[in-house]
């Protein structure tokens, strides 16, 4: 029996402490859960644009640098 309380006082306090815990959005708004703001289009397009052109052109530029190494 005190097993299944203590087990039920933890529970309880999981509970509450997830709740004021500040790592979650419980509000639904779209977007919420994501690192990044997409408010501003222009903003975010030009993120993605740096993002994906730093990882796609870096090979590209390791070997430049690698074939004008003397």
């Amino acid at each position: 029996m005190q097993a299944g309380r203590l087990s039920q006082v933890a529970r309880k306090f999981m509970t509450s402490a997830f709740r004021r815990s500040e790592h979650h959005d419980v509000g639904g708004i779209p977007g919420g859960n994501i690192p990044f703001d997409i408010t501003n289009r222009y903003k975010l397009t030009a993120m993605f644009i740096v993002f994906f052109g730093s990882g796609l052109g870096a090979p590209y530029f390791v070997l430049r640098h690698q074939l004008l190494k003397k």
